[in-house]
């Protein structure tokens, strides 16, 4: 009763009300009144009629826009699970990718990441899905970390950035993928400078060059590049006055002089210039002009770092509060490197006599050197000799080893050895089949029993032209492996021999019974001495 007359009060109240302002409002106001009436009570009957996959979008979008994020997902949801063949279907994947990237945070992001990479794999023909590539990027450029620290995210960061600049390379995109292109690649390239330099400083050229040759090749458009090449052909100039050899130091001082040539035509307005046209011509070599296009394109970067300029007293102290990196030095001209990374340039090579410099082709390549370069300096590093040690006789243990598996037996006989080049065969291997060779066991008179594993490495020694058995004995050869292949072939050869003495070798004081007995009575002896 109570509700019946509250409805019919809100009724007549509202009848009153419009009947009210009809007769206070006359004319043209009373019709703007009515005609707004009518298209409300239109609209709500188009909602009430709508298809239920399209009230569900239109829900999950409003929720998403007044940042209602679970409940806007959850609508999304339904509408995928329930109606796969709907035309929003993709709209509410990607939806639901936007929400977890709009959301924020390390979970979110990662989660958005894997959203819009399902979009990419369903829709790949949209014209969304450079606008998801271009947000999986977006979403490792936010949880990127500062260049001192893990770089996993900058790296998939550009990873999906140079993605992104060669599938899409048309997209309305494209432009801003390739400033954060630009921007990762300086977080990364801080970060190999950062090392290099620290290995500069504590005089390990090795590995600071390295890293140096990385940075020079991969990131041309990094802030200090000039001073990557400065301390490049620094070093190449300290190998040049370390070398006696006049070819190493031609080769030396060529390496140099295309460092200080490119500091002075890329970097005009570098504070190296000076000094790198002071040692070139100390070297000898002609100083070239600086490029134009670079210095236009230094002018353009230096305008553009006066009017973005931030004031240090408030930026420094705020960058330390801050987990993302500092991006302001990144250059905003010039092509980014699209190639992925090669670990071409090595610590152990990129010293070595003859090894190659940076290329300055941006394909992240070092050179084509260090193939020949490296297995030599394994061989020198392993045998001690280089080349030359390796044209002597095979290493004993090894040859003797194998000679020794293979032992000849009653049954079958041993294989003759090849008598050494310029020598006459031994008749007693001719005419005996089961003897061993005179030269090799010392045993002048057949003998039908096989020949003792000892001699075995002596005949395979002499059939490689190796030095006499005294001289194998005593291990003379620099080239010897480590003393375990010569305990392994004692070993071996006791093996071998008790295979050959028949039973004696398996009744002996191998005996299990025999044994626990003897260390049984000594036990009991140790206890009571008497």
């Amino acid at each position: 009763m109570e509700k019946s007359l509250r409805k019919n009060w809100r009724f007549l109240s509202g009848a009153l009300g419009l009947s009210l302002v009809l007769s206070l409002c006359p004319g043209a106001g009373a019709q703007k009144i009515l005609h707004k009436k009518e298209k409300q009570a239109k609209t709500e009957d188009q909602a009430a009629s709508a298809e239920p996959d399209k009230v569900l979008y239109t829900r999950a979008m409003d929720d998403l826009k007044h940042n209602k994020f679970t409940e806007g997902r959850l609508a999304l949801q339904t509408l995928i699970n329930t109606y796969p063949d709907s035309e929003y279907l993709a709209k509410a994947k990607l939806a639901v990718a936007d929400s977890y990237y709009k959301e924020g945070g390390t979970s979110n992001l990662t989660q958005s990441i894997q959203e819009y990479k399902d979009f990419i794999t369903f829709f790949p023909f949209l014209d969304e899905a450079s606008y998801a590539q271009m947000q999986v990027g977006m979403a490792h450029f936010k949880l990127m970390e500062k260049a001192d620290r893990d770089s996993a995210q900058a790296q998939q960061a550009e990873d999906e950035f140079q993605t992104m600049l060669l599938k899409y390379p048309q997209s309305t995109y494209a432009p801003e993928a390739e400033q954060h292109l630009r921007e990762v690649q300086e977080v990364l390239a801080n970060g190999d400078f950062k090392v290099a330099h620290f290995y500069y400083q504590k005089q390990d050229y090795r590995a600071a060059t390295a890293r140096l040759i990385e940075v020079a090749d991969r990131y041309p458009l990094y802030s200090q590049s000039d001073e990557v090449l400065w301390m490049l052909g620094d070093v190449y100039s300290r190998m040049k006055a370390a070398v006696k050899n006049e070819d190493q130091k031609n080769h030396w001082a060529d390496l140099a002089g295309e460092c200080y040539d490119r500091v002075i035509q890329k970097y005009p307005q570098s504070k190296h210039v000076k000094d790198s046209k002071a040692r070139l011509v100390a070297m000898g070599m002609p100083v070239p002009a600086a490029d134009p296009e670079a210095i236009a394109q230094t002018q353009k970067e230096q305008a553009y770092q006066r009017q973005h300029h931030s004031n240090s007293i408030v930026a420094t102290p705020m960058g330390m509060l801050k987990g993302s990196p500092d991006v302001s030095h990144a250059a905003h001209a010039g092509a980014p490197n699209l190639n992925p990374p090669t670990d071409t340039a090595s610590a152990s090579t990129v010293l070595l006599p003859n090894a190659p410099g940076p290329t300055f082709n941006m394909n992240g390549s070092a050179a084509t050197g260090n193939a020949e370069t490296e297995p030599t300096s394994q061989v020198d590093a392993l045998t001690g000799g280089g080349a030359s040690s390796l044209s002597g006789a095979t290493p004993i243990g090894t040859t003797a080893a194998a000679q020794i598996i293979e032992a000849p037996t009653a049954a079958q006989p041993a294989p003759s050895a090849a008598p050494p080049s310029g020598a006459a065969p031994a008749p007693a291997a001719s005419t005996s089949p089961t003897a061993p060779p005179a030269e090799a066991s010392g045993n002048p008179s057949p003998s039908p029993a096989p020949a003792p594993a000892a001699t075995a490495p002596a005949a395979a020694h002499d059939s490689g032209n190796a030095p006499a058995p005294a001289a194998a004995a005593a291990g003379q050869s620099s080239n010897a492996p480590p003393p375990l292949s010569s305990g392994q072939n004692s070993s071996t050869a006791a093996s071998s021999t008790d295979s050959q003495s028949g039973t004696s070798s398996t009744t002996g004081s191998n005996d299990p019974k025999q044994e626990s007995t003897n260390k049984k009575k000594k036990g009991i002896k140790k206890i009571i001495p008497f």
